[in-house]
């Protein structure tokens, strides 16, 4: 760590009271695995980790607002209310801040393995549940904002598009070997179609409507694209308003037209 790093911390910390040590008192719970009280191992192991989370609840908040470039470390720790000692604790760059942050938006498909027979309506409700996430959700927000910052620094990280091509395609797979996807269609092509087009239409409509219509813009997808990819007889077993489950879940109700409408 920076030495000057250090010495600011410590300084900030002896003028609240506080032990220029402790970081908050996250470097005590670095140690909990020393032999003493396990319980008091345990609430320091669950202290450091509260204070974590403020970091990154401040770091998102700050980089949803400004962006990468534009906001600086004092912007994190005044929203995440800790010290610069407990940040640099936790994280040693606003890189390192960004990278953790970025990795965020992979929580939308966390249950997707536990699904029996994943297929073409878990994508189409994935696309409705990053929405709601970046509707209601500030650390999808920044996680999804600092992906297209990115993207489009000298060397681009494709990884996060990449991972989500990836779930598309675990999902696409199984359905057109039930005969729910035409079987001509390259399905990695299709996937990566479809993660291409959701960014698109996510950033149209922050910039038009602060993301209000971004339900309805995912349905208008999925009706444009579903007669070009599913037979014509499997189409009813699809809604492109999300699944009765998902909407229930995210508290969307649907019109006579099939859109998905956000309550509140």
């Amino acid at each position: 760590m920076n030495l000057v790093r250090v010495l600011a911390a410590a300084a900030e910390q002896q003028q609240s009271g506080r032990d220029p040590h402790t970081a908050d008192g996250d470097q005590q719970a670095a140690s909990a695995n020393a032999p003493g009280d396990p319980h008091m191992a345990r609430a320091r192991q669950e202290r450091a980790e509260i204070t974590r989370q403020s970091i990154l609840d401040g770091a998102a908040i700050a980089f949803d607002r400004f962006g990468f470039g534009a906001a600086s470390l004092s912007d994190v720790v005044k929203h995440a209310g800790v010290t610069k000692g407990a940040l640099y604790f936790h994280f040693q760059s606003k890189e390192a801040l960004a990278r953790t942050l970025m990795d965020e938006q992979f929580q939308v498909s966390e249950g997707v393995p536990a699904i029996e027979e994943p297929g073409l309506q878990t994508v189409i409700d994935l696309t409705h549940q990053m929405a709601h996430g970046l509707r209601s959700s500030v650390r999808i927000r920044a996680a999804i904002r600092l992906v297209i910052e990115f993207g489009s620094f000298t060397n681009p990280d494709p990884t996060p598009y990449n991972t989500w091509i990836d779930t598309a395609f675990g999902c696409l797979k199984p359905a057109q070997d039930r005969g729910d996807v035409l079987p001509s269609l390259d399905l990695y092509d299709l996937s990566t179609l479809l993660v291409g087009s959701f960014t698109g239409i996510q950033v149209t409509s922050h910039v038009r409507t602060g993301r209000g219509d971004l339900h309805t813009r995912i349905v208008d997808l999925w009706n444009f694209l579903l007669p070009g990819i599913v037979p014509a007889g499997r189409l009813p077993r699809f809604d492109p308003a999300g699944s009765p489950a998902c909407r229930a879940e995210l508290g969307l109700i649907t019109t006579t037209d099939s859109v998905a409408v956000a309550v509140g």
